[in-house]
């Protein structure tokens, strides 16, 4: 049976017995992410995989500036850049000025983002993150203290092939499902 009949429109039971909503996430759920995003990318990895790994911070801030834009933002980039810098014995602002741009491109993009998909979103992750390491590596060479190699550009690309798996686990945090003895 169709739900449109003579031009008026039928709620099945069944259709609101099992939406799940999402709610907006608590300031210190994020903070905890992105606490929980620091520590993993500070974990100790063989030279292939330490070559491989995402930045987590960075996928972290991209999840929360696009599916949460009013809770998290500019500032909130910025302080966890300066505080990567400080724990990576990186360039200072290195990865302030990185995360600062992946939160703009975010933050322009979340309407058009949240239209899509976890598995459509990842070109346009992977292009974000791209342009977020692209500041890292010509900061590192503008700056003279090293010379990054190339291959730090497939960070971007495991973490775009991350993304699906990371607005999952995230996303789980935010939902509630309708009880039907509410309703």
């Amino acid at each position: 049976m169709h739900p449109r009949q003579n031009g008026k429109s039928r709620i099945r039971r069944y259709d609101y017995e099992i939406q799940e909503f999402l709610f907006p996430a608590r300031k210190s759920l994020i903070y905890i992410s992105l606490i929980t995003a620091v520590l993993i990318n500070l974990m100790p990895f063989d030279k292939v995989i330490l070559v491989l790994r995402p930045d987590f911070v960075a996928l972290t801030l991209l999840y929360w500036n696009i599916y949460q834009p009013q809770q998290a933002g500019m500032s909130i980039a910025f302080i966890s850049g300066l505080f990567m810098d400080v724990i990576d014995v990186s360039i200072m602002g290195q990865h302030a000025i990185a995360y600062c741009l992946i939160t703009f491109f975010a933050l322009i993009l979340y309407r058009r983002l949240r239209l899509f998909n976890a598995f459509q979103q990842i070109p346009a992750v992977l292009w974000i993150l791209l342009s977020g390491q692209g500041v890292v590596f010509l900061t590192g060479i503008l700056a003279g203290s090293y010379i990054p190699e190339w291959y730090i550009f497939l960070a971007s690309v495991t973490g775009a092939l991350c993304w699906p798996l990371l607005v999952f686990l995230l996303g789980i945090f935010r939902k509630q499902r309708i009880d039907r003895d509410e309703v």
